[in-house]
């Protein structure tokens, strides 16, 4: 039995018991009104999943006038309303005069029974159907939000911050393709998500993909998607990012790192604005703002030929600079004090703040890991200190600053933290690079940087 709520309104009560024993085999609950006048306190009152409703009601009437008059009453009250007219006089006219003011579909009495319930079981699918559309748009919203509250709004008030932002409000109503370079750990998602926001796409997704992080034989299937059996492990349909970014903003972050095969199937999809999955031959258009980001000189490359030209063309019809941290020495109270508010609470430590000397030696320091790695220090500090003012000696810039690395020490965690340390500094925390030279993925990478604090 479906738990579903069904109102039939007729002001024939020989009709209401008939629909009431040929619904009640299939629905859990129905309701019956013989006087239209009753039919407002009973929507105020209840939602119903599918409103029988019949055309005339006073004696002696055909027009179908009063049924139309109460179907715009009903949907006024509920705009989501699914509503099947009832008449005991099969007039087309009538019938699409009553779809072009919201019914859903049309049943001429005497009905057939099995016919009937097909009618209604059929608008019942479509009334739920709405519901989980609705109730999937309010999730996105939701989920969109809270997702977003974690990427906050640029920070600083440094000429280069003045001048970042200014760019984006020039561009983030437009829909030209944008490219973000910049060192590791400067925000360029922050950026990204900011033009997002400030977009009229802002309302829907906006779809990131580290494709440092995606091995060339799942490129295909990660961005464009594939279908059932098209390859091994393809045990049913996927969407790809492409599609999911539809209408909304897709971020590429680490396009520096594309192959030139990789390079010369991202641009075809691009160029044509369709995306076509694995083992299909049908074309999929997309319509979407794309952003892109690197910390790898893309111009160099594309003299070296290890990036396509045309490729480089099409992703920065306008090209944004990140300033490095030291660069921005300035914003650097503003962004302590901000991660120090977020530790506070995630750590319950709320009366804590930094010295005037804390912020100066913070001040002083080169930043070769940026915000990231500001925001790293500032959350290790906040969960090892014992006071409420944090001064310059409670925070730890780096391992050489509290000990020498001891040459014999044999524990494999320290050895490991120290290589990938060392690695990290001589490649100036370009994340591919270290991870490359360590033999490491960049998903391994990140993994045990988390770990270690950096």
């Amino acid at each position: 039995m479906i738990k579903g709520k069904i109102l039939v309104i007729d002001d024939d009560k020989d009709i209401l018991l008939s629909t009431k024993v040929v619904l009640k085999k299939e629905f859990k609950e129905i309701k019956t009104v013989s006087n239209p006048d009753d039919i407002v306190p009973y929507i105020e009152k209840q939602l119903f999943d599918i409103i029988l409703l019949d055309m005339n009601f006073t004696t002696g009437a055909t027009s179908g006038k009063e049924g139309l008059a109460w179907l715009k009453k009903i949907l006024s009250l509920d705009p989501k309303a699914t509503v099947i007219m009832m008449t005991a006089y099969g007039d087309i006219n009538l019938a699409i005069e009553a779809m072009k003011n919201g019914a859903v579909d049309f049943v001429v009495k005497p009905w057939d029974n099995k016919k009937l319930l097909a009618t209604i079981l059929s608008a019942f699918k479509l009334s739920q159907s709405k519901k989980e559309i609705s109730q999937l748009k309010s999730k996105q919203e939701v989920l969109v939000q809270d997702i977003d509250q974690t990427f906050s709004e640029i920070i600083g008030e440094s000429e280069q911050i003045k001048e970042l932002l200014n760019i984006i409000d020039k561009v983030a109503n437009t829909d030209a393709n944008i490219l973000i370079l910049g060192e590791n750990g400067t925000g360029k998602e922050v950026i990204a998500r900011a033009i997002h926001r400030k977009s009229q796409r802002s309302k829907n997704l906006f779809v990131n993909v580290d494709l440092g992080a995606i091995a060339e034989t799942l490129f295909e299937s990660e961005l464009f998607g594939h279908t059932k059996g098209s390859f091994t492990d393809a045990k049913e349909d996927r969407t790809g990012r492409f599609e999911i970014a539809n209408q909304g903003t897709l971020f590429l972050d680490e396009i520096g790192n594309l192959s030139l095969p990789l390079q010369s199937k991202l641009l075809t999809s691009i160029q044509k604005k369709e995306i076509v999955k694995v083992g299909s031959n049908q074309p999929i258009p997309v319509d979407l703002r794309l952003v892109c980001a690197t910390n790898m000189p893309l111009k160099e490359m594309v003299d070296r030929n290890e990036f396509r030209q045309d490729l480089f063309f099409r992703i920065n019809t306008v090209e944004i600079h990140v300033p490095p941290l030291r660069d921005r020495i300035d914003d650097i109270p503003l962004l302590s004090n901000h991660f120090l508010e977020i530790y506070k609470r995630k750590y319950k430590k709320t009366d804590m703040k930094l010295s005037t000397d804390a912020i100066k030696k913070l001040k002083k320091y080169t930043w070769p890991g940026n915000i990231r790695e500001l925001q790293h220090i500032i959350e290790r500090t906040v969960i090892m200190s014992n006071s409420n003012i944090i001064n310059a000696t409670d925070i730890v810039l780096n391992i050489s600053e509290t000990s020498a690395i001891n040459k014999n020490n044999l524990n494999l965690e320290e050895v490991e933290k120290n290589t990938i340390e060392k690695a990290l500094k001589k490649h100036n925390y370009n994340v591919s690079a270290a991870a490359k030279e360590l033999g490491l993925g960049r998903t391994t990478m990140y993994r045990k940087m988390t770990k270690y604090g950096f």
